[in-house]
């Protein structure tokens, strides 16, 4: 017989002296946790790099967690990437993405891990998704071919976490966040994502003085973007004060253009540059836009400018490029 679902009764204030595990803590988003877990006082922030635990390996995994004993979890790690890299490389995209979340969730669930909040991507909607995106579009129609893989993957970890509270009676949440960027982030040209490949690229030209700047696709496409301290600090009251099965969307509640970013970043890393649409290039999905009613009403929003989080992330990135 099957564990009564976690409910309301079991919402509160998680407790800041346990030891909390952020699974991919190098990457944008885990970073941004543990900068903000140890700003909010949490004394016990349990990381594990590549070279020490490999997440895919169910064994090593175990052991981890029966020797570590978290009591929290936030399940941030993942191989991510642009359209590039997901459109080259879906069979390790699929694999590594599905082997993480089962051996984290798994291991959460065997070692009566008290929440654990796993990050999916809005990438798990539709292509042609009813805009704002609610979360019950989920599933509802094909996804975008561009990041399918990857989509399909995140998908798998939303509804293991599901079965683990209708299963196990887990008290296991998950996060949907939209188009992240910030500190930390990947800034390759051949697997970033869309932000942080312009910033390189326009800061690349004004290095070699070249007069334009092409951009992938029309231009047309809209996009909404989210700077990841406030992802960090919407996953810390998700711990605090939510508790229901399924995803729930985190995001800015604004959008752009890919054209009117690129002129938003060029205004800021090299304003004299003239921007050239590659039509030959794919666009991806039209329009992607989260509906975050629900976290709203929760009483938490972003409050980032998306103007002064890109500044930020240049300077950022100008330090470590030295």
């Amino acid at each position: 017989m099957s564990e009564p679902t976690p409910n309301e009764e079991s919402l509160g204030a998680i407790d800041r002296s346990a030891p909390i595990f952020v699974a991919g803590h190098r990457g944008l988003v885990g970073s941004a946790l543990v900068r903000r877990l140890a700003a909010d006082g949490f004394t016990q922030v349990l990381v594990a790099g590549r070279e020490e635990l490999d997440l895919r390996d169910q064994s090593a995994v175990s052991q981890w967690f029966q020797a570590k004993r978290p009591q929290y979890v936030i399940l941030a790690a993942g191989t991510v990437g642009g359209i590039l890299a997901n459109s080259t490389r879906p069979a390790e995209f699929l694999y590594d993405n599905l082997m993480i979340h089962a051996t984290v969730v798994e291991s959460a669930r065997a070692t009566s891990v008290e929440k654990l909040l796993y990050l999916g991507s809005s990438c798990i909607y539709p292509r042609l998704a009813t805009q704002p995106i609610t979360e019950d579009e989920l599933l509802t129609g094909p996804l975008e071919p561009t990041n399918e893989a990857y989509a399909i993957a995140k998908i798998a970890g939303i509804k293991m976490c599901d079965a683990y509270r209708t299963q196990y009676g887990c008290n296991f949440i998950s996060a949907m966040p939209t188009n992240l960027y910030g500190t930390n982030d990947n800034f390759d040209p051949e697997s970033s994502h869309v932000l942080p490949a312009m910033i390189q690229r326009f800061h690349q030209a004004k290095l070699t003085g070249v007069e334009s700047v092409a951009i992938w696709g029309s231009g047309r496409p809209l996009r909404e973007f989210l700077h990841v301290d406030d992802l960090a600090d919407a996953c810390l009251f998700l711990l605090d004060h939510f508790n229901e099965p399924g995803p729930i969307n985190v995001g800015a509640g604004k959008e752009i253009s890919i054209g009117e970013l690129a002129q938003l970043i060029a205004q800021i890393v090299y304003p004299e540059a003239q921007i050239v649409f590659d039509s030959s290039k794919p666009d991806g999905t039209p329009r992607k836009l989260l509906d975050s009613t629900r976290l709203d009403e929760l009483g938490w929003h972003a409050s980032i400018p998306l103007h002064q989080g890109i500044e930020d992330t240049y300077s950022w990135y100008l330090d470590q490029l030295g």
